[in-house]
């Protein structure tokens, strides 16, 4: 199956931390993502509940080449039946369209 987000080069392009108004409305679009922490620390986070671990770390390496091929690369928590996957930017000290890019792609590993 091929994905329907196109690659994008994130190194090509000038990162910023999103305003306020921005990250909210952004946010609006993904489902089921929060945020979590604030000031530098500010990340969006989704929990992905799985039948068993075998699901659960197909997932996380599925996630795994996702951030290889984005060059940006989430705060995972695996555990049995779930993956905790948090994304920010570092860089920009917040949350960047990059974070938002790569939870859209991350959703898009379960849409049916």
């Amino acid at each position: 199956m091929t994905s329907m987000l196109k690659q994008k080069d994130w190194s090509t392009q000038a990162r910023r931390a999103l305003t306020a108004p921005e990250l909210v409305a952004k946010l609006a679009q993904l489902d089921g993502w929060q945020l979590q922490g604030d000031g530098a620390d500010l990340a969006i986070v989704k929990t992905y509940r799985f039948a068993n671990y075998h699901e659960t770390m197909a997932f996380v390496n599925a996630v795994a080449f996702i951030a290889h091929t984005q060059d940006h690369h989430p705060d995972l928590s695996v555990h049995y039946d779930r993956c905790v996957v948090r994304f920010n930017t570092h860089d920009v000290g917040g949350i960047s369209d990059t974070d938002l890019d790569c939870a859209q792609r991350v959703d898009a590993l379960l849409a049916a």
